[in-house]
């Protein structure tokens, strides 16, 4: 059983932080391929693109040749190519830190069970590329109700979308 959330303040406790959330980065090698599933998958639109960077991108990100904001509602993606030869040899992925994944929440049992068909149609369609050959899991269900489902997007991102029911949070 899931423990009930209380919001009252500690005393003492820092203000409520002034932030949003803003964009989720996403690095590929194959930015075509990238920009044609997440539009597909989640229906998302280009706001705008770059091709020159300053100093600091460059320094962070050696080899960056392109990047393109989509947005989906709310939900934007900063996807960006660099080629799999850019800059020095890289660390393997393990030794890297790195989110594990990104959950998005849905509105209903019936979204997730869209969400997992949508994945489905657009692997199954040939058009895409997927660096893993990894299907979308199972919809699992917690003893509260709680749905689970992920899947990866082209580059090995993975992605939940859950489904809390009324009162869970």
């Amino acid at each position: 059983m899931r423990n009930t959330i209380t919001r009252e303040a500690s005393p003492g406790a820092p203000p409520e932080p002034a932030f949003r959330f803003h964009h989720v980065g996403v690095q590929t090698s194959d930015l075509d391929n990238s920009l044609g599933w997440y539009r597909e998958f989640f229906g998302a639109e280009q706001n705008w693109s770059l091709e020159k960077f300053s100093d600091l991108t460059l320094s962070r990100l050696p080899g960056i040749t392109r990047l393109v904001e989509l947005a989906a509602g709310d939900l934007r993606f900063h996807v960006f190519e660099r080629p799999d030869d850019a800059g020095a040899a890289r660390t393997p992925v393990a030794e890297v830190p790195q989110f594990q994944h990104l959950c998005l929440a849905t509105r209903s049992r019936a979204e997730i069970e869209e969400w997992r068909e949508r994945w489905r149609r657009l692997y199954e369609s040939g058009r895409y590329t997927f660096v893993r050959d990894e299907g979308p899991t199972d919809v699992v269900e917690d003893e509260d109700g709680v749905l689970s489902l992920y899947v990866l997007d082209v580059n090995g991102l993975e992605y939940e979308f859950t489904y809390l029911p009324e009162g869970v949070e």
